[in-house]
């Protein structure tokens, strides 16, 4: 999918695992699938999921990046009221993988879908309070950090246009353009706050119909919290997403910057990955569509 990915092989895995976690050198390894975009994913036993970063590095900030999602998720177990994942140990690089890789406690479930919830309702209401909860966490005063979503949709002009202009051929660019100027000119008048700020389909995950679980942390911060609007239009459809709009008390410019956000992510996804990851493309599809309605 990327241009500088490392593929990771089992036997990479279990030779980095045997030197810096001995006490786990004898349980089995297996790849799982996944349509995620930014790690590979590997089964240790039956408890824990390793995360290998697809574009590692020897740059400190990737690690510090990682410690930091593994304190995000020791904060966010205290307050949600669905399980994160549970950090389980920060690993370095090695011979045949260049950088930092994480081990957290494997949660059970899919990947969300509407075609395995058995009631979209319920679920928009379960996730609602999952933000409901973000948000009640004290920011401390912080402000969104400079990068990634959460900071003022304006900034994401550029790279939207950019992403329209090589669109025409996938989506109806024209409509998205007129939409996207409407919710990148609502003004905002509220404050930074708690975030996920990646709440697509793959980081939500059902068992037996339900939201089981909110996972990958990387992008949880403090920033707009109008980001955490996105599975509205990424997610539920017309009626689950006015659910999910009145469970979380939106107002208009809140909603409209949640479209504007869902827009933004799903533009910039669908040439990129039309190619590479057709669930994250079919997801971008979907998204558009919903925005537009």
């Amino acid at each position: 999918m990327h241009a500088n990915q490392v593929d990771v092989t089992v036997e990479v895995v279990a030779a980095l695992v045997a030197a810096q976690f001995p006490r786990w050198r004898a349980l089995p390894i297996r790849p799982l699938v996944s349509t995620g975009t930014v790690n590979a994913l590997f089964r240790l036993g039956t408890e824990i999921v390793l995360r290998f970063p697809l574009q590692p590095g020897a740059d400190p900030a990737l690690r510090a990046e990682l410690q930091r999602e593994q304190e995000h998720a020791s904060l966010l177990a205290a307050h949600l009221p669905v399980p994160v994942p549970e950090p389980l140990g920060l690993g370095g690089p090695g011979e045949g993988y260049p950088g930092p890789w994480t081990a957290y406690r494997w949660i059970a479930g899919e990947s969300a879908h509407p075609g395995r919830i058995d009631d979209l309702d319920g679920f928009a209401r379960d996730l609602a309070g999952v933000v409901t909860a973000l948000r009640g966490i004290d920011a401390g005063g912080r402000v969104w950090s400079g990068s990634g979503r959460g900071g003022p949709l304006p900034a994401e002009d550029a790279g939207v246009r950019a992403a329209l202009s090589v669109s025409t051929a996938l989506t109806d660019t024209a409509r998205l353009a007129e939409v996207w100027e409407r919710c990148r000119d609502t003004p905002r008048d509220d404050v930074d706050g708690w975030i996920h700020g990646d709440l697509m389909p793959g980081n939500l995950l059902v068992r037996d119909g339900r939201l089981a679980a909110v996972i990958d942390l990387e992008t949880v911060k403090v920033g707009d919290p109008a980001v955490d609007l996105m599975p509205a239009w990424n997610l539920f459809d017309a009626g689950s997403r006015e659910t999910y709009r009145r469970a979380l008390g939106v107002d208009d410019p809140t909603w409209e910057r949640g479209r504007g956000w869902a827009l933004g992510q799903a533009i910039n996804a669908l040439p990129y990955y039309a190619r590479t990851n057709p669930v994250m493309a079919a997801i971008a599809r979907r998204t558009l569509r919903a925005v537009l309605e």
